[in-house]
């Protein structure tokens, strides 16, 4: 039980969850960098930094799940949480897929049917962040605070349902909070903000009661379960302040634009022309 956790896939070799994970992994990375090329040979621009995002997230969902991670079982295990749940997500969120695939696909059925999806009404119901949030923290709290975990230790299709639901639930929770591509509805930095400062002391809140208490049906040496509580703790910091400065820089490019747009009325409003309009300020 103990070391049935942390070193599923690199004592035991990978199974069919892991297997499938690397392959998923490894054609999305690869259908991402051919529509970026696709996009420049175009003549259009897309941040070669976005390409090595998309990338280095891959790489990240393919080492948890074959890779091997330091430290004990446990620790291990809070790793790969880590490395899954949270700092791919980031990532990949980053390189803007959405906004991609809607540029790269040419005017037809399949950009009609993206762009439908993402203007959806669900699609608007499953951005909300309180809701993103509690599908991803929430989901923890049941992992560890129920029988759950020590029952992923036993069944392997369970042991890949879960990372596959971490996965998922840390790219909705980073795509909500990030609010970067185009969807039907964008909401505003008070509920972005608010909902990542509850996010992230329920996530910490986790962490504490872990460094007291393994999770039901599971047995840890103290160390192990240390260590992994902290490596949860301070990790989980270090991405949600990324996050943070994500917010915070968009804040700061909608600020710009609302000032811009403010001066513009302003110019016109004395109708004369704006400064840059003139060519001769604001350049």
């Amino acid at each position: 039980m103990t070391g049935s956790h942390g070193q599923h896939g690199a004592a035991m070799g990978p199974g069919a969850g892991e297997l499938i994970a690397v392959v998923g992994a490894g054609l999305v990375a690869c259908g991402y960098l051919l529509a970026a090329r696709r996009l420049r040979r175009r003549g259009d621009t897309w941040s070669p930094w976005r390409d090595v995002a998309f990338g280095t997230g891959a790489a990240g969902v393919v080492w948890a799940a074959v890779g091997p991670l330091p430290g004990g079982p446990f620790t291990a295990h809070m790793g790969r949480h880590l490395l899954v749940g949270m700092a791919a997500p980031l990532l990949l969120v980053l390189a803007r897929p959405l906004t991609l695939a809607l540029r790269s696909l040419s005017p037809g059925t399949a950009r009609r049917w993206l762009l439908a999806l993402a203007h959806s009404r669900p699609a608007g119901w499953l951005v909300f962040p309180p809701l993103a949030a509690l599908l991803d923290v929430g989901g923890l709290w049941v992992l560890y605070r129920t029988r759950l975990f020590a029952g992923m230790g036993h069944e392997p299709w369970l042991h890949a349902l879960v990372h596959a639901h971490v996965l998922a639930a840390g790219l909705l929770f980073a795509f909500t909070v990030c609010r970067l591509d185009p969807v039907r509805r964008r909401w505003g930095l008070t509920v972005r903000g608010t909902t990542l400062l509850a996010a992230g002391a329920a996530h910490a809140a986790l962490a504490k009661t872990l460094y007291a208490t393994a999770p039901p049906g599971t047995s840890f040496t103290a160390g192990d379960l240390h260590a992994g509580s902290q490596l949860m703790y301070y990790g989980g910091d270090l991405v949600e302040a990324a996050l943070a400065a994500v917010v915070a820089a968009s804040w700061y490019r909608a600020a710009g634009r609302r000032q811009r747009r403010r001066a513009s009325a302003d110019w016109a409003y004395r109708g004369c022309a704006r400064p840059a309009d003139s060519g001769f300020l604001g350049r």
